[in-house]
């Protein structure tokens, strides 16, 4: 048998959400360090709250751990308030950042009544995506751009043209060479924080048109080095099999990065799938 490593080092990305305060902040990286030491072939990140941020990045010290945030906003300083910069986030430590999470966008997979009519209050667009990735990438801080699909448009057959659009206005404007260094992270809005998943084929032909749409508008060595992760409820339990799959490089995880165990169980099934077997 012989083992070929992937082209493209996996990443598994903690979205703590708005979830852990310092105590269990420390609690939760001290108890992933000693699951993930010597863990070899892929990356490992973890994104708390912005409160939390400080005493993540101490608690992480030395670890092979990197550390993101949850969002960033495009200006340096100045009357803006309730916003973060890139500045500020690596000021603190951070290598990464998402944008445009579902959530963020007002695109949530499961609302109760109250949340519905609510939704117009979560304002993120293409085109502010693209403008926040611009500064993050001239800043030196990692996007990892979130794309996705809704039930209603799911079922109306519409996944790929949104997603195909979605990525076309988010890179708008952005050199190969800058996309090649960013993450993009397919989360089907509708498998998000309900326990849906999407099947493992499905969610690595959706990874599969976000490469080529990439390809096709930025080049090939572009669509070939950017990173797509997966993030729709992946957790302990389906890792193995979508890490598995060729276009998928690692994954955005909610939920499970919530509890150490699940979470290095994850990092460590990307890391075994980092290398392609051969009889």
């Amino acid at each position: 048998m012989v083992r070929t490593k992937k082209v493209r080092t996996p990443l598994i990305a903690g979205n703590w959400k708005m979830h852990n305060a310092r105590e269990q902040t420390r609690q939760l990286i001290g108890e992933l360090k000693p699951l993930i030491d010597g863990l070899s072939d892929v990356e490992v990140c973890v994104c708390p709250p912005f409160t939390v941020l400080a005493v993540a990045s101490e608690t992480i010290g030395d670890a092979e751990i990197s550390l993101g945030a949850q969002n960033v906003f495009w200006e340096e300083k100045g009357a803006w308030t309730s916003q973060i910069s890139a500045d500020m986030l690596l000021d603190v430590g951070c290598r990464y950042a998402i944008l445009g999470h579902s959530e963020t966008r007002g695109r949530f997979g499961k609302v109760d009544d109250l949340l519905a009519g609510r939704l117009h209050y979560f304002g993120e667009r293409d085109d502010t995506i693209n403008i926040k990735a611009r500064v993050c990438l001239a800043k030196g801080l990692t996007p990892i751009i979130c794309c996705g699909e809704t039930i209603d448009e799911r079922q109306a057959g519409k996944t790929d043209d949104i997603i195909s659009s979605q990525i076309r206005a988010c890179l708008d404007g952005l050199t190969p060479d800058q996309i090649e260094t960013l993450v993009i992270a397919y989360e089907p809005v509708w498998a998000i924080g309900t326990g849906e998943v999407c099947g493992s084929d499905e969610a690595n032909r959706v990874c599969r048109l976000i490469r080529q749409t990439v390809r096709d508008n930025f080049g090939t060595d572009a669509g070939n080095g950017v990173r797509i992760l997966y993030g729709g409820s992946m957790n302990d339990k389906n890792a193995e099999e979508l890490l598995e799959q060729s276009e998928i490089d690692g994954g955005l995880i909610g939920g499970a990065a919530l509890k150490a165990d699940s979470f290095a169980t994850i990092c460590k099934a990307a890391s075994f799938a980092a290398w392609n077997f051969y009889i």
